[in-house]
Formats: structure tokens, sequence, C-alpha cells
């Protein structure tokens, strides 16, 4: 029905988006997200480059996720703090694990010292699935992180492309989204 049209409309539009970021030169984090603020709908997918360090201490595990060919696991999200002292939410990439849930023991450490990470820009998640407790969630939003850890954020998140230096143990990386209509 008509129904699909707009919906082939709406999926036309969200990949011209993509593409027209995809191929853009990645810019810094402040020239694309603000604190606090949302994301603007022309800027996701859009490639930021951000330098700051890692809190370790306040790595978030999203939970229930699933791997390319479906197999279980959780989204290691840290935040980055930056110069300013503002946050950026980095979903640092997939980890897979067995039937048990994973735990903070589980997780690759994120690089110490001083990071420059690369990656594309996301809208935050919303409803009950991103509230965050004992440091696990099922949806990622900044705010709700921010609140969590006690830092302000960037709005949106960022799922990671590249971070120098490389970690010791890398995590799988999200790939873009099938663009075909």
């Amino acid at each position: 029905g008509e129904w699909q049209f707009g919906r082939l409309e709406d999926r036309k539009q969200s990949n011209a988006i993509i593409r027209a970021n995809e191929a853009r030169a990645p810019a810094p984090v402040d020239a694309v997200l603000a604190r606090s603020e949302p994301v603007e709908e022309d800027q996701e997918w859009r490639r930021v480059t951000a330098t700051g360090t890692y809190d370790a201490a306040s790595t978030i595990i999203v939970r229930y996720r699933s791997g390319p060919s479906g197999e279980p696991g959780v989204d290691i999200v840290v935040p980055l703090v930056t110069p300013s002292g503002t946050a950026l939410v980095v979903d640092r990439g997939f980890l897979q694990i067995d039937t048990r849930s994973a735990d903070i023991g589980d997780v690759p450490p994120a690089p110490a010292g001083e990071v420059t990470v690369t990656g594309w820009v996301r809208v935050d998640g919303t409803g009950s699935s991103t509230e965050v407790e004992d440091l696990s969630a099922r949806a990622i939003n900044s705010q709700r992180i921010a609140e969590a850890i006690g830092r302000p954020t960037f709005g949106g998140f960022v799922d990671l492309t590249a971070e120098e230096p490389d970690p010791g143990s890398p995590l799988l990386l999200r790939e873009l989204p099938d663009l075909d209509n």
C-alpha cells in the first residue's frame, strides 16, 4: 500500500544523507556535535575525530547485541574525555560472548593516555532501554550516560572506526548500514 511508498522515500532520503556524509572528510567533534544537544538528522553517519583520554572506569556494557553472523555479544562504550572536559561517548565495538553475560573483566582495555578517535556520529537511543544501571544498558543514550558517570557529554555518540594508538585487543567495529532501497 501507500505506506510502502512513504517508507521507500524515507529510505532514499536516509541513504542520501549517509552517502553524502560518508564522502566527507572527518571533522573535529565540536564542529558537528554540541554538549547535551541532540544530533541533527543530517549529521548522522558523519565522521568526526576527537582527542582525549578514555575514562575506563566509566566503561558501559551495552547488552543484547548481535554480531554480523548473529552471534551473541555486547557493545563496549567508553567515554573519551576531551580537553574541554566534555566526554564523547564512543562505542568502541562489539565483543562476542558465550552464553553467560559479560562483565567488565571480559572487556579488552581501551588504550591508556592520549587517544585520537575517528568514528561515525550516531543518534541517541530512546526509551527505557537506555537506562544505565551498574554501568550496563541495552541501548546508548549520551544524556543517560552523562547522568550515570557524572560528567557532561556531547549529544549523540560515535561508532568507532579507528583509534590511535591502536588497542592491544581490538573489538569488532561496526560497518556502514546497507544502502540499497
